[in-house]
């Protein structure tokens, strides 16, 4: 067995040992793993492997990475992430993982972090392990890993009768216009600064128009937002990832957000319902919330928990 630096001539290698692995519940794609993992500029090379056999056929793979971006999204440099460890089934047990995993801690430790989360990264797959993989949770925990939140992605499927009505006195609610762009990511870097900022500058950096940001003005001010996604948004998001399950459409939904001085007033809700309305006009019927605790919230929408999440972090 051959340790090798993390390179995109694995690429479809580690793909098809992903779908081999676990591809039945999160089916990979060529161009998710190219642009979540080979993309992102916070991928840490010298602590992301690749394993192959005598055959030169990849059996296993770490990806772990620290935040390297100049820009300041309030992220915490002294953090890293374990993005996925995979190992081939008819590998495991022979100290495998065990040594990805030393060596992905150590890169990380080197370059600033003091603590290591599973998942949550930028441009991250999962936000924690999923519950159903029990074997793997408790591997991470004889490796020095503490339990965390439950997270949850939530679906929904509506019907072919528009979900909502909306009517709302001095409030607005459209599609984001590319004019809107600046007072946008500034409402952002003052409600919400550090990860829903730079994703937002990352899909405009990616060439993205403003369709897939619902926003809500009050007297012209822009006081909520709300992220949708589907096939034709100009990179693949994270609550539409695993669309490959579906035979039909599939549509996201979130984060949201509603600036401070304008909550507790129903707004969250409604901006929420605007945009299940605005995907059902794209003819989209089942919709996707990702990454979150809010069950009872959604849950007042009918949506309900499709998978579930365990995240793990360790002090290095």
């Amino acid at each position: 067995m051959y340790i090798n630096k993390l390179h995109p001539i694995w690429l479809e290698q580690i793909v098809e040992l992903w779908n081999e692995e676990i591809g039945s519940d999160f089916p990979m794609r060529n161009e998710l793993f190219r642009q979540n993992t080979f993309e992102d500029n916070n991928t840490l090379i010298e602590g992301s492997f690749v394993v192959t056999d005598e055959e030169d056929k990849v059996i296993a793979f770490i990806v772990s990475k620290v935040w390297k971006e100049n820009e300041d999204y309030k992220m915490d440099r002294e953090v890293g992430w374990i993005q996925a460890l995979l190992v081939k089934g008819q590998y495991r047990k022979k100290g495998i993982g065990t040594k990805l995993l030393v060596l992905a801690e150590n890169a990380m430790q080197s370059n600033g972090a003091k603590v290591v989360h599973l998942g949550r990264d930028p441009w991250h797959y999962f936000p924690g392990i999923p519950t159903q993989y029990k074997t793997y949770q408790k591997w991470f925990e004889k490796h020095g890993y503490n339990i965390g939140q439950l997270q949850y992605d939530l679906i929904q499927t509506f019907n072919n009768t528009q979900p909502f009505f909306l009517k709302y006195k001095n409030i607005n609610i459209s599609i984001l216009h590319m004019n809107e762009m600046e007072k946008f990511l500034l409402f952002l870097h003052r409600e919400f600064p550090g990860r829903w900022e730079y994703e937002a500058r990352q899909y405009f950096e990616k060439n993205g128009d403003g369709r897939e940001f619902v926003v809500m003005k009050k007297e012209g001010r822009i006081i909520g937002f709300c992220r949708i996604n589907d096939a034709n948004s100009p990179f693949i998001a994270q609550n539409v990832y695993w669309s490959p399950l579906w035979n039909g459409k599939l549509g996201g939904i979130g984060p949201l957000g509603i600036s401070k001085e304008e909550r507790k007033k129903g707004f969250g809700e409604g901006i929420v319902k605007a945009a299940i309305n605005i995907l059902w006009e794209r003819n989209i019927r089942t919709m996707l919330i990702d990454w979150t605790t809010l069950t009872d919230f959604y849950g007042k929408l009918n949506f309900h928990v499709w998978k579930e999440y365990q995240q793990y972090s360790k002090h290095l």
